[in-house]
């Protein structure tokens, strides 16, 4: 209800110049601001889709925002935590940190740009965090990549694991562990290893106080990136970093 009365207050504003600001609005009572607003929505159809973008525009603000006070409370441990693989050049001068899971298709996507941005520029560090959040599968494909540490593989797995064209489960992990060479009795016995169950839980720890809410999700320099993205605009988020850092 109060979402709702809002709306129709910022709706009232945007119709009437009187009531420049919502809180002028709040001067009414409830059943004022929605008569009022329902009248303007009467006379002013588009004025709605005018509000709500707003509203939208605010509400992606504010989510940026706590995203990177968020992300200024845990910056060592997003790129410095010893217990994420790291790809790409380790004393590189901008870190990438990715959130993935093995089964999600714009992970897949994301997965040959970053190949792609890693080969055209080689003073990244690509730090990893595994978070499967989409089923038992996704699940076991973590525990068994971050137990193939123990054999070097990382890498090369993580790329074969997410650029494979079948779901992600049990049977399909252990095919794609044995095509690669891994030893996939060494990788079990390495599945649960504490180091293993703790980078996801601090995985998930990190995700949920930056606001993710679904894979892949990126964090560069001091900015959150949600979704796919193209190599292009990740290699122009980098470039930011770095612009700001010769500041």
């Amino acid at each position: 209800m109060k979402n709702l009365l809002r709306l129709f207050a910022l709706i009232l504003a945007l119709a009437v110049p009187a009531l420049s600001t919502p809180a002028h609005a709040q001067e009414l009572t409830p059943e004022e601001v929605k008569r009022l607003a329902l009248e303007a929505i009467l006379e002013n159809p588009e004025i709605v889709l005018e509000a709500v973008a707003i509203v939208r525009e605010r509400e992606e603000a504010a989510k940026q925002q706590a995203a990177e006070d968020a992300i200024t409370q845990l910056r060592d441990m997003l790129e410095n935590d010893p217990n994420a693989p790291v790809m790409g050049n380790p004393d590189g001068d901008v870190t990438v940190v990715e959130f993935f899971d093995y089964n999600c298709p714009y992970c897949k996507r994301s997965a040959a740009a970053i190949q792609e941005l890693l080969e055209a520029d080689p003073n990244i560090r690509l730090v990893m965090r595994e978070w499967p959040i989409l089923g038992e599968g996704s699940v076991f494909a973590s525990l068994a990549s971050l137990a193939a540490r123990e054999q070097g593989k990382y890498e090369e797995f993580h790329f074969a694991l997410m650029l494979a064209d079948a779901r992600k489960d049990e049977g399909v992990v252990r095919r794609i562990a044995r095509d690669i060479g891994l030893d996939m009795d060494l990788i079990e016995a390495h599945m649960e290893d504490e180091a293993v169950t703790r980078h996801l839980q601090d995985s998930d720890g990190m995700a949920r106080a930056l606001g993710f809410t679904g894979t892949p999700s990126f964090v560069i320099g001091g900015q959150a990136i949600y979704g796919f993205v193209p190599m292009e605009d990740m290699q122009a988020a980098v470039e930011a970093v770095r612009a700001e850092a010769a500041q």
